[in-house]
């Protein structure tokens, strides 16, 4: 994810810290109202622990992994924590809709339909095509592509900033050319998460970097240094496995795969210059959604210059009777009205997983406000986190627990934050040290929970109305269960930040080192 609020104001220039309420989330101050719960604080949790265990059951146990589905399960948990709160629901309601107006869930939804258009774009244009064709004069077989497609979509996802981006496109086009060359569907999915963790994690542009530093007193640069060995050292591990497990599991026979592997084309690999200008464009400061713009400014113009696509492959507009204006280039008729194109199935596409966003994202307000996050911080705060030792594993274990329940990665970044800081400053732990903590699960396991956000963004891409499934068949449509265990560098990512806990590893303490001034950019 990528772009924070402008213009807030820094934890130097600012008088005090800032909690990350300038993000999306707040913390549940005196500001807004308080809900009271039968049975407490914690049973403000219901919404959210419901929500996991119908993933749970849907996913895991039966084995459907249906974004709609999941809606269903957080609109039904939702209802269910209304019947537990005392008096007047009405606060309950409005805490409802103050969740889903939160910035953090509109970053998310922004990114998604952005990059979906654009994704969606190159693929028409031939990109995949391209890239089989590259694969082939590269001899990157099937077993290699896995390894190979982490490390591009950790480069991309670094470069952008934004590691859902970075996820839908490479679920859009170098997922299917894997797949098409021989590569394992599962272990190819699991391999683009991965990059996007480590592009989440390590991009100074990320939201997670960006509020792990600010939410600590911490400057983004020295905290972008401080975490490179920390990714690195999880990182080499990854794509060893990935390239041991590439040859090991087999891929899927697919229909028509000679056929459409026959059909690659060198003129796709055009369309690198079109991520290219997203990436330039990103990396040069510009709002993601204008560097996204002008690559699919830049791939529209590609598939007419070079003939990669028509006019009506990006957008048509189908009638049932001919008219004055059939005879255009955007215009078909057709036996059904209706809109079409790479532009608007790109969009469209994300549909189910925005309004799944926003539900999650307003159980969890209901928890801040219920006083669930609060206890939850308050007991691990007094009663687990007595040494330094177990502080920092505290902090590890404490931030995956909450990205277990809030599955888009910023916003659980958001409500641990200011527990973060409180434990931290406890025992003197440096702002770096906090911020990295912080910062790694919720980049990690944002990206392998098959609930999490960054799974379901690859998922939807294989699901959509027009989908690699409807396109290529159901091979391409891989359960989000599946990939759990193979998301290779977000597990090395939080075991590495188990044992740095245990044995002291990077650990630095206040006085060791001064933050320079806390930036945004």
């Amino acid at each position: 994810m990528t772009e924070t609020a402008d213009g807030a104001p820094s934890a130097t220039d600012g008088g005090g810290q800032p909690d990350g309420g300038e993000f999306g989330i707040d913390d549940g101050g005196d500001d807004g109202p308080r809900i009271e719960f039968r049975g407490g604080k914690w049973a403000s949790t219901v919404p959210l622990v419901f929500f996991i265990g119908w993933a749970i059951l849907q996913s895991g146990v039966l084995g459907i992994g249906d974004t709609n589905g999941l809606v269903v399960g957080a609109l039904i948990g939702t209802t269910l924590g209304m019947f537990l709160v005392r008096g007047d629901w009405k606060a309950y309601a409005d805490t409802i809709f103050e969740g889903m107006t939160q910035r953090v869930a509109a970053t998310a939804i922004v990114a998604w339909l952005w990059a979906g258009m654009f994704a969606e774009t190159l693929q028409v244009g031939g990109f995949v095509e391209g890239l089989i064709f590259a694969a082939d004069a590269l001899a990157i077989g099937a077993a290699s592509f896995p390894a190979a497609a982490f490390v591009l979509c950790g480069l991309l996802a670094t470069g952008i900033g934004t590691g859902y981006g970075a996820t839908v496109a490479f679920v859009t086009l170098f997922f299917p050319a894997g797949v098409l060359i021989g590569a394992n569907p599962v272990l190819l999915f699991a391999a683009i998460l991965s990059g996007a963790v480590f592009g989440d994690n390590l991009a100074p542009v990320s939201d997670t970097t960006i509020v792990s530093a600010v939410t600590q007193d911490a400057d983004i640069g020295g905290v972008v240094a401080s975490r490179f060995k920390y990714a690195i050292t999880a990182a080499v591990p990854a794509f060893a496995a990935y390239l041991i497990a590439g040859s090991i599991m087999s891929g899927v026979e697919l229909e028509g795969a000679v056929a459409l592997r026959e059909s690659a084309n060198a003129l796709g690999l055009v369309h690198l210059l079109s991520m290219g200008v997203v990436i330039v464009t990103a990396v040069a400061g510009r709002h993601i959604v204008e560097a996204i713009s002008w690559g699919l400014v830049v791939a529209v113009v590609f598939n007419l210059l070079f003939g990669l696509a028509s006019a009506s492959d990006i957008v048509v507009f189908t009638v049932t009777e001919a008219g004055s204006l059939s005879g255009l280039p955007v215009v078909e008729v057709g036996e059904t009205a209706g809109v079409g194109g790479s532009l608007y199935s790109g969009a469209v596409g994300f549909f189910p997983l925005i309004v799944l966003t926003l539900l999650i994202v307003a159980m969890a307000q209901i928890m801040i406000r219920g006083g669930g996050f609060e206890a939850i911080q308050t007991f691990l705060l007094n009663r687990v986190a007595t040494t330094v030792r177990r502080a920092e594993l505290t902090m590890v274990l404490g931030t995956a627990a909450v990205n277990g329940m809030i599955t888009i990665n910023t916003a659980a970044e958001i409500a641990i934050a200011p527990y973060i800081a409180r434990i931290g400053e406890k025992f003197n732990i440096n702002g770096y040290r906090r911020a990295n903590i912080l910062d790694a699960n919720t980049s990690a396991l944002g990206y392998i929970f098959p609930w999490a956000g960054g799974v379901l963004v690859g998922y939807q891409v294989m699901v959509g109305p027009d989908g690699l499934g409807a396109e290529y068949g159901p091979e391409m449509v891989v359960n989000p269960i599946e990939v759990v265990p193979f998301v290779f560098h977000g597990w090395f990512l939080v075991a590495v930040f188990l044992i740095a806990a245990v044995t002291g590893f990077g650990r630095e303490y206040i006085p060791d080192r001064t933050s320079e001034e806390v930036s945004r950019a």
